[in-house]
């Protein structure tokens, strides 16, 4: 079993966000392998999709905890389904990554990413594998909050979609391949529009 994690913050006012990429980008990967629709799990605060790939159940997961707790829904998951680390990739925005550009990594800190941070914290390790999908910086220069919290511009939306439909399939590839080779064929590519 894997589970798949997209960061990001629940409601209508955080729709559309650049903090929630990665949110968007699990439910593009969701629709794309005809998941089961979302529904919300109380006990996982978390809303949970769920396909079969290659006979191996995949679990999408939107924590609802919004992104500052983002570890109690990956943690109860993981302690309930028994989710080995290898098993788990925690999609999410990057402030130090362009829009358009992406990439896998491990071990890495959260680099200001609260969510991250929350998941690193809860499980104690850095040791978890991560899609980061990149928003860029404000220019000119503004709290990072207020950034992360505010939608993107429309060039920076077209980057972002473009690298969200790659990132799909970056995170299909690590489905069935690992992440080792999913960082060998996609680390370094760009999307379209960047």
């Amino acid at each position: 079993m894997k589970l798949i994690v997209g960061l990001g913050n629940p409601g209508k006012k955080y729709e559309g966000t650049r903090h929630n990429v990665g949110w968007d980008t699990v439910s593009l990967l969701a629709k794309k392998l005809e998941a089961s629709t979302f529904q919300s799990q109380e006990k996982f605060k978390s809303e949970l999709a769920e396909t079969i790939v290659d006979g191996e159940k995949i679990l999408f997961v939107h924590p609802l905890t919004y992104m500052n707790a983002s570890g109690e829904a990956v943690h109860a998951l993981m302690s309930f389904y028994k989710v080995d680390l290898q098993d788990v990739l925690i999609v999410h925005d990057e402030m130090d990554f362009s829009p358009g550009i992406f990439a896998f990594s491990i071990g890495a800190g959260p680099a200001g990413n609260n969510g991250v941070a929350s998941i690193q914290e809860t499980l104690g390790t850095k040791n978890i594998a991560r899609l980061r999908i990149g928003i860029g910086r404000s220019s000119p220069p503004m709290a990072n909050q207020d950034y992360v919290l505010s939608k993107p511009t429309l060039e920076e939306r077209l980057a972002i979609d473009s690298s969200m439909e790659k990132c799909a399939q970056a995170a299909q590839q690590w489905i069935t391949e690992g992440l080792t080779k999913s960082m060998n064929s996609w680390n370094g590519v760009k999307s379209a529009s960047s």
